[in-house]
């Protein structure tokens, strides 16, 4: 990442794309105006579309520890698209893959997922690869959440439908070949066991059923566009979701290349929707401009998930990297780690500090807390979407009821580790340069 050049930033402020213009991180101030159009609780899911369904949701479930836990297939009278159910221990996490049945021998409306369409799901494969189709959210009323999106200016895809009188399920576009998927119940939740009608539980001895390395919930899922102004005005006009960081080139940059970014929000802050758009002019093509060319334009790019230990969870992804797991972006230089106690110290024992530098792990802070991070390489043949693994530290608070629980963003985004690691690259290169030198002598 880089240093921005003074027309990526200027051209945030033509009126063309609404007087939008970042300000940087250092003179963001945060607020929540509660400005949410629509009652919005969490995530629900996140949908894959693959080629195969099968083989693609067994590879997740090995590299991440998330059994299967439902499937929808032939077995279950679903001719038109197997899909099969990851879901972490503790429930909130889940991802779903979907691939379409032969043309010749579906049924559209044997499909569990209302909304898929074979020729939709064919295009976007062909165009992408392996990736997100959905983002899916539980609201309080799906229709009222349509509605509201559709009147403010939302692209509607799919229209409210009622499955099993149990759940009600819609979408809206949300960028490039992705949808923001609304889920409500209709009675109790609890009732819907299998993940959503017309799903089944998976058969224990067909699935890792014991796998859990720590994984707990999705924090945020990251989607690059070309230009941020028009998707952050289009997100924010119908949702009312809030500005909760930002960050340009001159924060996160190096001096080769960039980004700009943009974190959205609901009113809990417990969806997380951080938007990304490359940086031009610069010596290296930003690493945003590099996803767009290969997945053939805007998608999600990658998903960030919440481990309960994330020294647990890693020991264990890294065991499997070998061996059909997910392998890992490059460690930092060891000067990296040699400036981390001076940097959090006061949080992480040596002995973490230790273990961070032998699973490769960065750690940012800000004023509230500490973040803890790691980043997949891509998990597909193109370079494109990718795992973030995190841990949170700090910022407990309490509500009314005495439940204690994490603030949404504690410890930020690892905006102080693009600088920090960058800072250590060029000292250990300083450092190889003086040995060369006296080998040389």
């Amino acid at each position: 990442m880089g240093k921005e050049t003074s027309s990526s930033v200027n051209h945030h402020s033509t009126p063309e794309n609404g007087g939008f213009k970042l300000v940087g991180f250092k003179d963001f101030v945060r607020v929540n105006p509660k400005s949410d159009h629509f009652s919005v609780k969490r995530f629900h899911h996140v949908e894959f579309w693959c080629g195969d369904a099968t083989n693609t949701a067994r590879r997740f479930s090995w590299a991440l520890g998330m059994p299967i836990a439902a499937k929808s297939d032939l077995s279950t009278g679903n001719s038109a698209h197997a899909s099969y159910l990851l879901r972490a221990s503790g429930g909130e996490l889940q991802f779903l893959f979907t691939a379409p049945y032969a043309s010749s021998i579906s049924n559209p409306a044997s499909a569990a997922i209302p909304s898929f369409s074979a020729s939709a799901h064919r295009s976007f494969n062909a165009t992408h690869g392996l990736g997100v189709r959905a983002v899916a959210l539980v609201v309080e009323d799906t229709q009222a959440a349509f509605s509201a999106s559709v009147s403010r200016g939302a692209k509607p895809v799919s229209e409210p439908v009622t499955l099993n009188n149990q759940v009600v399920l819609a979408e809206v576009h949300l960028y490039g070949d992705v949808v923001l998927r609304f889920i409500s119940y209709l009675s109790d939740p609890s009732a819907v066991t299998t993940f959503l009608p017309g799903f089944e539980p998976m058969d224990g001895t067909a699935s890792y059923q014991d796998l859990d390395y720590g994984i707990r919930r999705l924090d945020h899922a990251v989607g690059n566009v070309h230009e941020l102004g028009p998707a952050v005005d289009y997100l924010k006009s119908f949702t009312g979701f809030h500005q909760f960081a930002e960050f340009t080139a001159e924060d996160v940059g190096t001096a080769e290349s960039g980004l700009n970014s943009v974190v959205l929000a609901n009113n809990d802050e417990t969806v997380l929707l951080p938007l990304n758009e490359p940086v031009h002019g610069t010596k290296r093509k930003s690493q945003i401009q590099t996803y767009l060319e290969h997945n053939e334009g805007p998608g999600l790019q990658h998903l960030a998930l919440t481990s309960e230990d994330i020294f647990r969870t890693l020991r264990e992804m890294r065991n499997r990297s070998g061996i059909g797991g997910f392998e890992f972006m490059p460690s930092p230089p060891p000067t990296y780690y040699k400036n981390l106690k001076s940097r959090a110290g006061d949080v992480l024992s040596d002995e973490q500090i230790k273990e961070c530098e032998e699973l490769g792990i960065l750690v940012d802070r800000d004023d509230q807390g500490t973040l803890l991070q790691i980043f997949t390489k891509p998990v597909g043949d193109r370079p494109t979407l990718f795992i973030e693994i995190i841990q949170r530290v700090g910022c407990m608070m309490k509500k009314e009821d005495g439940e204690v629980y994490q603030k949404g963003g504690c410890g930020g985004f690892g905006k102080g580790n693009f600088s920090e690691l960058f800072k250590s690259i060029e000292e250990y290169e300083k450092m190889l340069e003086a040995k060369q030198a006296i080998h040389a002598a």
